[in-house]
């Protein structure tokens, strides 16, 4: 109980006066007050779904629903969606990789490969994620959800029989080694040790041939020594100078006069003897 007053053009009163009341006596005395309502919300970042005894605006007492309603649960798990967005899933290396060669099959050839911007994908939830909504009751389930898996309910199957053709996870190198593609990037990057590129006379091109990656050509310590999406013109014209720093950082790997005509190796120049002392 209290006494309060708000002065003329104040928004806010002051309580001037207050007793505690237990509550058999608030409800007593409030008894036309008196309600209990069912909620099912998103909450703190959570579902939750609990049935509160109300007085007024003044929650009395509340306890947990045990089984809410399909309904009210799926419309709380698309409030979450909508407030923290889809880092509320959980995406893993796989899930991001397989957004990002989407994106780039979009960019690059249209439909039939689809939009996966954000705002794309919330618009249209049932038609990628709606088996997972429809079986998950809690953030944690959401978490839980195998993302990749999702997305490729957005492909038509004969672009899915494709994707790993246009925009491959991984491109083969000449020293056998299958390097992971970066399609974050705008061109694709390839990131990958110059040795092992040694006998590619041409830069491996995506999307039926019409982007070529960029090779991020790395030194035996991992760092980038040349970027290039032209390996052809690099080897006649960059080559040179970055062979020479190469041979000078680096003495016990092997770095040819003429990459584009030898083997590649992994490793240092024991594996690749034949051209170890090219002028």
């Amino acid at each position: 109980m209290e006494v309060g007053e708000r002065d003329m053009g104040r928004p806010a009163g002051r309580i001037r006066l207050a007793a505690a009341a237990v509550v058999d006596l608030a409800r007593r005395a409030g008894a036309a007050m008196l309600e209990t309502v069912a909620e099912v919300d998103w909450v703190d970042g959570d579902v939750v779904a609990r049935r509160r005894h109300m007085l007024g605006a003044i929650t009395l007492s509340a306890e947990p629903i045990p089984k809410p309603d399909r309904v009210s649960v799926d419309r709380a798990l698309r409030r979450g969606l909508r407030e923290c967005g889809l880092a509320l899933l959980h995406w893993d290396d796989d899930a991001r990789s397989l957004r990002d060669r989407l994106a780039f099959l979009h960019r690059t050839l249209g439909a039939p490969w689809p939009s996966v911007e954000d705002d794309v994908l919330m618009a249209d939830l049932d038609g990628w994620l709606g088996p997972e909504l429809a079986a998950a009751a809690h953030r944690a389930d959401l978490e839980r959800v195998d993302v990749g898996a999702a997305l490729r309910r957005l492909l038509p199957w004969q672009a899915a029989s494709r994707i790993d053709e246009l925009a491959p996870e991984r491109l083969a190198v000449p020293s056998g080694s299958r390097v992971r593609v970066d399609y974050s990037a705008d061109p694709p990057v390839l990131a990958v040790a110059v040795q092992e590129t040694f006998g590619w006379a041409q830069t491996p091109r995506l999307a039926d041939g019409r982007v070529p990656v960029l090779l991020h050509l790395l030194s035996p310590a991992r760092r980038p020594v040349a970027v290039t999406a032209d390996l052809s013109s690099f080897w006649r014209t960059g080559w040179p100078q970055v062979r020479a720093d190469l041979r000078g950082r680096y003495p016990k790997h092997a770095w040819p006069a003429d990459p584009a005509s030898v083997p590649a190796h992994r490793g240092a120049a024991r594996n690749a003897r034949p051209f170890r002392n090219d002028p």
